[in-house]
């Protein structure tokens, strides 16, 4: 009574009634027709199946009538042959759906991985190329070196034309000191050699 009452109420689901069909592992159903179509389309069952139904052939051909399971118009070898066709078609189309699905999931896979692959390469193109320019704004060893050879050269000159004007000053010293001394000639001061070296120098006027 119980049972029945609770059976009855509405708030509560009823349980499903009728016939309940075992349920099958798709995957493992997949995997068992693909192995049969993988048989199917080898050499090996062509010429099996040629052989069996050569038999077949000869045994209900040649053998006595009474021993004969399967006389001329061999009907029993028609509906075996029909059976084998109506199971494997499909079996075939559902090995081929699951390739199918293999191939697309293959197929997005290397999709994704060429998409990965351009994005990583335009970004070490995108590197390089901002090397290059950062390279291009570095000196280079010849140019320090030029560079450096250009100064050397620039603070020797410096350097000679400080010791011509510390020699050329000592010499008028000397001479100021001559004039000064009592009884002492006035010397003529004869044109310096030096004069000419600094004459085109505005910086260094006599």
């Amino acid at each position: 009574m119980a049972d029945q009452r609770r059976s009855e109420r509405l708030d509560q689901p009823r349980a499903p009634r009728g016939l309940r069909l075992p349920r099958i592992d798709a995957e493992t159903f997949g995997r068992w027709s693909e192995g049969i179509a993988r048989g199917m389309g080898t050499a090996n069952f062509i010429v099996y199946m040629t052989l069996v139904i050569a038999a077949w052939f000869a045994w209900n051909t040649l053998a006595p009538a009474d021993l004969r399971f399967d006389p001329y118009t061999f009907t029993f070898l028609t509906l075996v042959l029909s059976l084998q066709a109506s199971y494997a078609a499909p079996l075939i189309l559902l090995a081929q759906n699951r390739q199918a699905d293999r191939d697309r999931i293959a197929l997005e896979e290397d999709r994704r991985r060429a998409t990965m692959q351009k994005a990583d390469t335009e970004y070490l193109a995108r590197e390089i190329a901002a090397l290059r320019i950062a390279m291009g704004e570095v000196a280079t060893r010849d140019f320090l070196r030029s560079e450096l050879a250009r100064l050397a050269e620039e603070l020797d000159e410096a350097a000679e034309r400080r010791r011509k004007l510390e020699r050329r000053q000592q010499e008028r010293e000397v001479r100021r000191e001559a004039r000064r001394q009592p009884g002492g000639e006035p010397l003529d001061e004869p044109r310096d050699d030096l004069d000419g070296d600094f004459a085109h120098d505005g910086r260094f006027e006599s």
